[in-house]
C-alpha cells in the first residue's frame, strides 16, 4: 500500500480527486479558448479594443468553468445527502425529495445566471468600447 492510502481516507481521496478534475477542466476550457481569444485580427480593432477582447474572451472561459465545476461538484453532494437521508429514514423521503430538487433548481440557476452575464460580456458589449 502507498502513503497516500494509508494516510487519506477513502473519502479524502474522491474529493481530491474531483478538485483535480475541476483544475484539469478548467485549465483545458482556457487553453481551448485562448486561440479563439487572440484569433481577433488587429488591424480591425484598436489596441485597447484588442486587449478588451482577449481580456472578456479569458473572463468568460474562465467564468463558465468555474461556475459549471462548483455547480456540479454542489449538485453532486446535495443528491448524496439526500439519498443518505432517504436511507436513514424511508418514510421522509417525500420531503426530502422535494426539496432536493427545489435545492437543485437553485443551484442551477446560479450557473444559468453566470452563462447570462458571461453571454452579455461576449455580444452585449455593456462597456460600450
Amino acid at each position: 500500500m502507498s502513503i497516500i492510502n494509508i494516510i487519506t481516507s477513502r473519502k479524502e481521496k474522491f474529493t481530491v480527486k474531483k478538485i483535480i478534475f475541476c483544475l484539469v477542466l478548467a485549465l483545458l476550457a482556457v487553453s481551448s479558448a485562448a486561440p479563439l481569444a487572440l484569433a481577433a485580427e488587429e488591424t480591425a480593432l484598436s489596441a485597447g479594443r484588442l486587449d478588451y477582447f482577449k481580456a472578456i474572451g479569458v473572463a468568460a472561459v474562465i467564468g463558465i468553468a468555474i461556475a459549471a465545476c462548483v455547480g456540479a461538484l454542489s449538485q453532486a453532494k446535495s443528491v448524496s445527502s439526500a439519498v443518505e437521508g432517504i436511507a436513514r429514514n424511508p418514510g421522509a423521503s417525500g420531503k426530502i425529495t422535494i426539496t432536493m430538487v427545489v435545492g437543485l433548481a437553485f443551484i442551477e440557476s446560479l450557473v444559468i445566471y453566470a452563462l447570462v452575464v458571461v453571454l452579455i460580456l461576449l455580444f452585449g458589449n455593456p462597456f460600450k468600447i
